[in-house]
C-alpha cells in the first residue's frame, strides 16, 4: 500500500476513534427520545383499550398532560438509575431485572403524585398495566438498538491479551461457544511482563473493538494507561476472573464465551450516578441552611474576638479529577501557622492552635464554610477528604490507585473520618476512600453522616 493509502486509513482511523464516544452520546440521545414516545404510547393505549375513544374534553385534557407528566418522571428514573450509560457489547448484561426494577420505582412515584395534588395522572388500573407493560417496551427498545448497533458497526473485533496457553485456551472457548465476536489478533506475553505500549500498537493494528485480558495481570500493568486512552478510542477492556477473585465475593461479571470477565473502566461512577450525587447534595443544602446558617454566624463572630481577621482560611487542595479548588474552614490557627506556605501537618494538641478555638476542631464546626464549596460544586456533603497539592504528589507515587480516590467531589466528611483518625496512616484511610468510592449510594452517605454527628457531639479528636 502506498503511503498516500497508509495516511488516508491512519486519518479514517483517527477520525472513527474520536467519532466514537459523539456516536455513543447521539445514540443514547435517540434512546431518549424513543422511550419517552413509547412510554407516552403505551399509557394512552392503556386508556383507549379500558375507555375507547369516547372522553369528555375536560378529561381528555386532563389525562394527557397526566400521561406528560408521567413520562417525565419515568424518563428521570430511567435516566439516574443507569438506564442510559453506555454498555459494552461482550457479555451484555440482562435489561429486564433492572428495567423491571426502575419501571416500579417511577410507577410507585405516579402513584405518590396523588398522595400529594389529590389527582391522579392517569387512572389506578392504568398503573398495574403500565408497570407491566412499560417494563416489556423499554426492555424492548434497547434489545432494538443492541441489533441496530450490531448492523451498523459489525460484529466486535477481540484482542487477545495474555500468556500463549492462555490466549489459545480463550480462542478455543470462543470458537465452541459461537460467541458473536471475531478474534483479530492476539498478544502473548509472560505473566507480569505486559508491555503498555505494544498494547496499544497492537489495538491499533488489528483494528480491535475489544480487549480481553485473559491472564491473571495485574491491575497496574493496563490502568491508568493504557486503559484511559483506549476509552477515548472507544475499545472496551475486560479482565477475565479467576477463583481467587470470586472468593473475594465479586460481582456483576459477564460471560463471554462461556469465560467469566469484569469489565475495567477507568472511572469508578457513571456520570447518571454522578448527577444523582451532586442533586442530593443540592438537596441536603436546601434543608440545612436554615439551620446553619445562625450556627455560622455566631461562629465567625466567636472566630473574630479569639483570633481577629481574617475569620476563614482560604487553602488550596485537589478535587474531582485532580483539580485544584479553595476551601474555606474558620481560621483556628495563628496567622503564621505554616511558613512560606509550606505544607506541615496537624497534630494533637497542635501549639498552632489559637487558645478558645481548639473546640471548634474536635467537632468538626470549623468546616460548616465549607458547604460553600458544596453549593460550587467543588466539594460535596460526603466524599473523600481533600489533600493538599504537595501531599497528593507524594501520596500518589507512594499509594497505588490514590487517584481513583479522586473519581467522586472531595466531602466535608467520609467514611475515613469516621473510621479512622487524623493520625491514621494514609494507607489505610486510602482503603476507606476507595471502599466508599467503588461502593457510593445514598444509604452509604446517610450512614456516613449520622456517625458524624456523632463524632461531632463527642468532639473526637483529629
Amino acid at each position: 500500500m502506498s503511503a498516500a493509502g497508509n495516511e488516508m486509513n491512519a486519518g479514517m482511523t483517527d477520525d472513527m476513534n474520536l467519532a466514537g464516544p459523539r456516536r455513543r452520546r447521539l445514540g443514547f440521545r435517540y434512546l431518549h427520545v424513543i422511550d419517552a414516545v413509547s412510554l407516552f404510547g403505551v399509557m394512552l393505549a392503556i386508556t383507549l383499550v379500558r375507555f375507547g375513544f369516547d372522553w369528555p374534553t375536560y378529561q381528555l385534557s386532563h389525562y394527557l398532560a397526566g400521561f406528560a407528566i408521567a413520562t417525565a418522571i419515568h424518563m428521570v428514573v430511567y435516566y439516574f438509575g443507569g438506564l442510559y450509560e453506555y454498555e459494552e457489547r461482550l457479555g451484555r448484561l440482562p435489561w429486564l431485572p433492572r428495567a423491571t426494577f426502575l419501571t416500579l420505582v417511577a410507577v410507585g412515584l405516579d402513584a405518590s403524585v396523588a398522595l400529594l395534588t389529590g389527582r391522579y395522572l392517569m387512572p389506578r388500573a392504568n398503573l398495574i398495566a403500565l408497570a407491566v407493560l412499560g417494563t416489556l417496551v423499554v426492555v424492548a427498545n434497547r434489545n432494538l438498538a443492541r441489533r441496530v448497533r450490531s448492523q451498523r458497526f459489525g460484529q466486535p473485533r477481540i484482542l487477545l491479551v495474555g500468556s500463549e496457553s492462555s490466549t489459545q485456551l480463550a480462542l478455543q472457548h470462543l470458537d465452541e461457544s459461537g460467541a458473536d465476536a471475531m478474534v483479530a489478533g492476539s498478544l502473548t506475553h509472560a505473566v507480569g511482563q505486559l508491555d503498555r505500549g505494544v498494547l496499544a500498537s497492537a489495538v491499533a493494528e488489528a483494528g480491535a473493538t475489544d480487549v480481553l485480558l485473559v491472564s491473571d495481570e495485574p491491575l497496574s500493568a493496563i490502568y491508568p494507561d493504557p486503559l484511559a486512552e483506549l476509552e477515548r478510542r472507544s475499545v472496551s477492556v475486560y479482565r477475565q476472573v479467576t477463583a481467587a477473585d470470586t472468593l473475594m465475593g465479586l460481582q456483576r461479571t459477564r460471560q463471554i464465551g462461556g469465560m467469566p470477565f469484569v469489565a475495567l473502566r477507568t472511572r469508578a461512577l457513571p456520570s447518571c450516578r454522578l448527577h444523582f450525587k451532586r442533586l442530593l447534595d443540592l438537596f441536603y443544602l436546601l434543608v440545612l441552611t436554615p439551620v446553619v446558617v445562625p450556627v455560622a454566624l455566631l461562629v465567625g463572630v466567636w472566630v473574630l474576638v479569639r483570633a481577629g481577621s481574617p475569620v476563614l482560611y482560604r487553602q488550596v487542595r485537589v478535587g474531582q479529577l485532580g483539580r485544584e479548588f479553595t476551601m474555606l474552614k474558620f481560621r483556628t490557627m495563628l496567622r503564621d501557622a505554616e511558613v512560606e506556605g509550606q505544607a506541615v501537618l496537624a497534630s494533637a494538641d497542635d501549639p498552632r492552635i489559637v487558645r478558645g478555638l481548639g473546640w471548634l476542631r474536635r467537632c468538626r464546626i470549623d468546616e460548616l464554610p465549607q458547604l460553600l464549596n458544596v453549593m460550587s460544586g467543588s466539594m460535596s456533603v460526603v466524599g473523600p477528604r481533600p489533600e493538599r497539592p504537595e501531599l497528593v504528589g507524594e501520596l500518589s507515587a507512594r499509594l497505588a490507585g490514590y487517584d481513583q480516590r479522586h473519581d467522586l467531589p472531595p466531602g466535608i466528611t467520609g467514611l475515613a473520618q469516621t473510621q479512622a483518625h487524623y493520625q491514621t496512616d494514609a494507607a489505610y484511610k486510602l482503603g476507606h476512600d476507595l471502599q466508599y468510592v467503588f461502593n457510593w449510594s445514598p444509604v452509604l452517605d446517610w450512614t456516613i453522616m449520622a456517625k458524624s454527628v456523632l463524632v461531632m457531639l463527642r468532639g473526637s479528636a483529629r
